[in-house]
């Protein structure tokens, strides 16, 4: 039995490129985005330290705090983005397999205090952080060396049916809807859908991860040259990122690229 979708049909893949870039679509966005600007300046709390921010963005202080661990890494790894120890060093995981997606643009480290961002939008549905963190993860999709292939496609995470019972939301996808009304992409979530129940990824050891998400995902219609952007909260393994590449690239895309929130060092855990 097929994983149950929000979108029970699927549109043909000739519309997949309608969705933006054609039409009103830029002018649609452009509206979004003068209203997502007006919004920022909105004075606000600072979602970590309560001092004054604005558009429920972090204040000044607590947007270095929370950047510098990866400002702070000699190095990333150009495809998993996982911070190395130093220049030239191999990466541990993609030195001995390479992955199916093309690279990972990360906001920050999932270390301290960033980490807390993360965990209260998850675990005490604290759902305006979902623009904090993707306003953060937008800034840093611009500032990268290699920007986003013109139309690109933003696909979140799906959640299992047990996240979906026990938080309400999907983080994920709350992270993709900010994110979409500051890149100009077309969010198009039933893209992608969970064929199955899997274990949790967070109380599986490493090696277990990187077998339990076999044949987890599937893209219900053909999507030929297509470049997707793939949206999720915490990148530890890479294991779910690698499925799901894999599943879009037997779909004909062209290239699949992560945009994660945060990066967990080697070994790290949620």
């Amino acid at each position: 039995m097929a994983y149950p979708s929000a979108a029970r049909e699927s549109p043909p893949a000739a519309s997949l490129y309608s969705a933006f870039g054609h039409g009103c679509a830029p002018r649609v966005w452009r509206l979004r985005r003068a209203w997502d600007d007006l919004l920022r300046r909105v004075p606000c709390d600072c979602p970590l330290c309560g001092g004054a921010a604005a558009g429920h963005l972090l204040c000044s202080a607590c947007r270095s705090e929370v950047l510098a661990s990866r400002a702070a890494a000699p190095a990333h790894c150009p495809v998993c983005a996982l911070p190395l120890r130093l220049r030239g060093q191999q990466c541990p995981d993609c030195s001995q397999l390479r992955p199916s997606f093309d690279r990972v643009i990360a906001a920050f480290d999932y270390a301290t205090p960033g980490d807390q961002l993360v965990r209260h939008m998850k675990n005490q549905r604290r759902h305006a952080h979902a623009r904090t963190l993707a306003g953060l993860l937008a800034d840093a999709v611009l500032a990268a060396e290699l920007p986003l292939p013109r139309h690109t496609i933003m696909v979140p995470v799906p959640a299992s049916l047990g996240a979906l019972k026990r938080r309400g939301f999907n983080p994920a996808a709350e992270v993709a809807r900010a994110l979409a009304r500051r890149l100009p992409c077309a969010l198009r979530p039933e893209l992608l859908r969970r064929a199955r129940e899997g274990r949790r990824q967070a109380r599986l050891p490493r090696e277990q991860r990187l077998s339990s998400v076999d044949h987890l995902y599937t893209c219900p219609v053909p999507v030929p040259g297509a470049s997707i952007a793939i949206v999720d909260d915490v990148l530890t393994t890479g294991s779910t990122l690698d499925s799901i590449a894999r599943a879009f690239k037997a779909a004909g895309a062209a290239s699949v690229i992560g945009l994660v929130v945060a990066r967990t060092p080697y070994g790290g855990s949620r």
